[in-house]
């Protein structure tokens, strides 16, 4: 049985100047995007995609992940509470962003930044897809290092003990996600986007593997307590988790069958 380290929430402090590590992760994402992104586009030009595009992208993406993020939790996880507290939603020290608010943000950016670039939208959603993962990953390990999002109960040996929520051995369900969401999802990616594919299929491929890994791992990850398990025993995280598989299954679909048809 393991025992989580209770690191510092604050990663640097200077004066009364304090850098939390959670917002570190934000910043290594964000920078993971864009040199990543910088690199692909050098090293494919078969996306007609210019370097310095990444600059515009990655401010775009920021601003919907951001406030994607927020009104996603809001909406998402506790529509009565901020209804009650309105001036809350905008209290983003406390915590409290959903990944599918913050993936529908960056959706919508995305639509602005394609018609400022004149590029079609789903083009770029597929250049995009393979540079998420890491930071979503840097993410879940803000999670774990802010010991929050723990897993349920459980005897596997690698089990831990997260003390600042009690002493029952648990799932490190943060770390599950990032190595599914984060390294496993990135390699797939990256690799499938190496060379030349049908446009959606790679927007498809993200869609239906986040989905596919972050189901499996609601089924070790403790519901919110405010919410518990929804119809049919899923969590708020699979429900949403759902219609990401099936649109993606949709989206391969859609663009295999119209590459076959443009042969």
């Amino acid at each position: 049985m393991l025992i989580h380290p209770q690191f510092d929430p604050v990663a640097i402090a200077i004066g009364p100047l304090s850098i939390h590590w959670y917002g570190l992760m934000y910043l290594i994402a964000f920078m993971s995007v864009l040199w990543l992104g910088k690199r692909r586009a050098r090293q494919q030009p078969w996306q007609g995609w210019k370097p310095e595009y990444m600059d515009d992208a990655l401010f775009y993406g920021a601003i919907g992940v951001i406030l994607g993020g927020r009104l996603g939790y809001v909406l998402f996880y506790q529509p009565a509470y901020y209804l009650s507290h309105p001036l809350e939603i905008f209290a983003l020290w406390q915590g409290g962003m959903s990944f599918h608010g913050g993936f529908l943000g960056v959706l919508i950016a995305m639509v602005f930044f394609a018609r400022k670039i004149n590029k079609p939208w789903l083009g770029v959603m597929d250049f995009v897809a393979p540079l998420v993962p890491l930071g979503l990953g840097a993410g879940r390990l803000g999670n774990f290092i802010n010991g929050e999002l723990w897993g349920r109960a459980t005897d596997v040996p690698w089990a831990m003990v997260f003390p600042q929520v009690d002493n029952i051995p648990r799932h490190p369900s943060q770390l599950y996600e990032l190595g599914l969401e984060g390294i496993v999802l990135f390699i797939i990616l990256w690799w499938y986007s190496s060379r030349p594919r049908p446009v959606g299929t790679v927007s498809a491929l993200f869609l239906i593997g986040y989905g596919s890994f972050r189901f499996l791992v609601e089924f070790t990850r403790e519901p919110d307590n405010f919410l518990g398990l929804l119809a049919l025993n899923m969590s708020m995280g699979q429900w949403l988790s759902l219609p990401m598989i099936l649109v993606g299954i949709w989206l391969l679909f859609r663009a295999r069958r119209n590459a076959a048809l443009a042969a």
